[in-house]
């Protein structure tokens, strides 16, 4: 990528979208996008954002920019109405990293995702970018959904790598490569809320931890899962719980919280993981309180219908400790079949046990189950 002569920015559009160079007009929409909270805490726009800054932004630094070629800075419409920024900067060798940021009226409209659109298609056909990087400060999920639909890979996390108010903190990073596809790569996941058999399966929210951490203390969770903290407290809950967005966003596992469905108090976690196009397993553990009243058996019912009615799965799976009895009970109550037995091949917390293995496939389950949705 290389400047523009003149320090002229070109004007593109896909007939409803328009990237054109920020001007004076923009000044109340620029103040409202920079100002505003969200914007605040994920770009390093000055703090506070005002009058000032918005006009300095449009009447020097965008200009400057663009003359010297080394920052594409747009101003994105929709309808005539400022909707946000998108911009890339020349990182040399053929590589330009993209930013973008919408207007608090544009969030959830789809009109930023289009503006991105335009500014890869502009970058690669146009200015000969070969590879962009997108990056982010993990955590920021609406601008790692928005590269993922657009093509984006996630290529890992940099560590302590990403300026935010005075300190560093890690960095989600992603390419793209101009003869990739610009479409998702992978399956993101959505949790759905699930209900049946007096069970409401819902996300885990922070008002379960006390719960959580009642149950992972419990001597018999304990016993059973062996990898788990011996010493586990909040920050243990909430450790596990920072997880779960994240395998949402990768495909391969949702996580719920099994709440009574009068009281919404937590009886028990399950856990659809290692998901593949094919196949996936199902884990859980009960609150010492819920155990006995069938709610875990509830839970495993509701997840496995929907796995196959809604991810189309072939076959769930389900693994046992030998000695785990009620463990086993509810994979059997479900309807799940044994087919075999594995030598330590689980890690109890007083060393390696025998496992074994339960599955249904999709053309086992009963068509009237459902997904409980």
């Amino acid at each position: 990528m290389t400047g523009l002569v003149g320090g002229s920015a070109p004007v593109l559009t896909d007939g409803e979208v328009v990237l054109r160079a920020p001007g004076l007009d923009d000044l109340a929409g620029v103040l409202e996008q920079f100002a505003d909270p969200v914007t605040a805490r994920w770009t390093p726009a000055p703090v506070p954002f005002g009058p000032v800054e918005a006009l300095e932004l449009v009447r020097d630094i965008v200009p400057a920019m663009w003359a010297d070629g080394s920052q594409a800075f747009f101003a994105v419409l929709a309808g005539g109405r400022y909707a946000g920024t998108v911009a890339l900067v020349d990182e040399g060798h053929g590589r330009a990293s993209v930013s973008y940021g919408a207007h608090p009226a544009a969030r959830g409209t789809g009109v930023l995702e289009r503006a991105v659109r335009l500014l890869l298609d502009w970058a690669f056909a146009e200015r000969g970018v070969e590879t962009v990087v997108w990056r982010c400060e993990a955590g920021n999920w609406a601008s790692r959904k928005l590269a993922w639909r657009v093509g984006f890979t996630v290529d890992g996390v940099l560590r302590h790598s990403h300026p935010s108010r005075g300190r560093l903190v890690d960095a989600w990073v992603g390419t793209l490569l101009a003869d990739e596809p610009r479409e998702p790569a992978g399956r993101w996941l959505v949790l759905p809320e699930l209900s049946g058999d007096g069970v409401r399966l819902r996300a885990v929210a922070e008002r379960d931890v006390p719960r959580v951490v009642e149950a992972c203390t419990d001597p018999v969770t304990q016993h059973w899962l062996g990898r788990m903290p011996a010493s586990y407290d909040e920050h243990d809950a909430r450790t596990w719980m920072a997880t779960h967005a994240e395998r949402l966003a990768t495909g391969t596992a949702v996580t719920w919280a099994v709440a009574a469905a009068d009281t919404d108090d937590l009886l028990a976690a399950v856990n659809l993981f290692d998901i593949t196009e094919r196949h996936a397993e199902i884990g859980y553990w009960s609150h010492p309180a819920a155990r006995g009243r069938g709610a875990v058996a509830a839970a495993v019912r509701l997840v496995t219908g929907w796995a196959f009615a809604e991810l189309g799965l072939r076959r769930v799976r389900i693994v046992c400790a030998v000695d785990n009895v009620a463990s086993r009970r509810v994979a059997e109550a479900c309807g799940y079949r044994g087919t075999g037995r594995e030598r330590l091949g689980t890690e109890l917390r007083d060393g390696l046990a025998d496992i074994v293995r339960y599955d249904v496939p999709a053309e086992e389950w009963p068509t009237d189950t459902g997904s409980g949705a």
